[in-house]
């Protein structure tokens, strides 16, 4: 069964341009070390909550936000091997020193999950 790494992420409203071209190069590298699919999407509707949000879970500020991402992985054992891979890759080593990243890595929520359920294909 797949692997997913999952992400949550303030950026800089006024970043938004800057995320896209890094998430975009970035995905090119996870599919190059295996990944299946990596998407990324821009917070549109993300509501305050009661007990705990999207935005407190990260420090969102008013100028920020949200982003959520996943990225589908054939295996644990596959996402295992290309992160191990990765980093010792150039291009995914650059843009870790970046010096004006769009966004913080320090407020970034990252957890890696096997799915319980999948529904593609059924019917």
């Amino acid at each position: 069964m797949s692997y997913i790494d999952g992400f949550v992420a303030a950026v800089p409203t006024a970043n938004r341009d800057a995320y896209r071209r890094h998430a975009e190069a970035a995905a090119i590298v996870f599919k190059e070390h295996g990944a299946i699919k990596v998407v990324e999407c821009w917070g549109d509707d993300v509501p305050d909550g009661k007990a705990t949000d999207f935005k407190r879970a990260v420090a969102c500020e008013s100028d920020e936000t949200i982003v959520f991402s996943w990225i589908e992985w054939p295996s644990k054992d596959v996402r295992d091997a290309a992160m191990e891979k990765m980093q010792h890759d150039p291009e995914m080593m650059a843009g870790m020193k970046d010096p004006n990243p769009p966004m913080s890595m320090k407020r970034m929520i990252i957890g890696g999950f096997e799915p319980v359920v999948d529904d593609r294909g059924s019917k």
